[in-house]
């Protein structure tokens, strides 16, 4: 009978842990491109439930990328999940084109680096050599430049804006990718990954998160177990577990049951 429970239990668990993997599966674009997961979906690849408002990608010829209405898209290029950092491409490799025009703040993302105040100068004229033009934002009219908010701004220039970027430009540097890495934050998930957790939603309608505790031997979440859209699987398997238990007991006390009545009956014979 135990043996029978022990395999009864292993089975129900293992269709459990696939109903949860097929509600919310780890999804890619392409063969190499990153896992898509919680708090990121795919839309239309993924239930709503999956991700966060903010946090849809898109997958556009094998390409995982991220639309920003301040700026269009960008090409999602790795997802670090421990280190919550989004490494992202621009596909015009103009990465200052970038930092002038996004918005991180009507987004649920902020910059991974240090930011420092930058003014881009839009200058009629070249300057000095020793500053570095923004090739891909001048052409023979417009001398475009990044400079230290305290910088003396020449006649020929004008002011485009100052603000907050992770650098300055710089001839040296990948114009595609360098420095263009988001970061996020969700309540209760602070250090969640490294923690051997998976950050999901407390319930399917809110939007609250949190880190439910691992079962280190299965690997899968309780609580993201209980709070999936797989409520129905796991009634039935529990259900399952119940009449097979009950039949079982059932089976085993009769048969309990028949041989007392037969040694009884036999010593009553003797």
């Amino acid at each position: 009978m135990d043996a029978c429970m022990f395999y009864i239990l292993f089975f129900s668990m293992f269709l459990t842990i696939k109903a949860l993997e097929s509600d919310c599966p780890t999804v890619k674009c392409s063969h190499d491109g990153p896992d898509i997961r919680f708090p990121f979906r795919v839309a239309g690849r993924q239930p709503q439930h999956c991700g966060q408002p903010g946090f849809d990608l898109v997958c556009k010829e094998n390409t995982t990328m991220i639309d920003f209405p301040s700026y269009g898209p960008l090409v999602v290029k790795s997802i670090s999940y421990e280190f919550r950092k989004l490494s992202l491409l621009d596909p015009k490799n103009c990465v200052h084109e970038v930092f002038l025009n996004l918005n991180p703040s009507g987004t649920p993302f902020q910059y991974y680096y240090l930011l420092k105040n930058f003014t881009y100068l839009n200058c009629s004229t070249r300057l000095s050599p020793s500053l570095n033009e923004v090739s891909c934002l001048s052409d023979s009219r417009n001398h475009v430049y990044t400079v230290e908010s305290s910088f003396h701004m020449p006649f020929s220039c004008r002011q485009l804006k100052t603000i907050p970027i992770p650098f300055s430009y710089s001839p040296y540097l990948a114009d595609n990718s360098f420095g263009l890495g988001l970061t996020w934050s969700l309540p209760g998930c602070e250090d969640c990954e490294s923690r051997g957790g998976s950050c999901v939603f407390q319930s399917k309608e809110g939007l609250k998160t949190g880190c439910p505790s691992i079962a280190q031997d299965k690997g899968f979440s309780i609580v993201h177990l209980l709070s999936s859209g797989t409520g129905s699987m796991i009634l039935i398997i529990l259900v399952f577990i119940f009449v097979m238990t009950t039949m079982i007991s059932i089976k085993v006390y009769f048969r309990q049951k028949l041989k007392e009545d037969e040694e009884a009956e036999n010593e009553n014979l003797l």
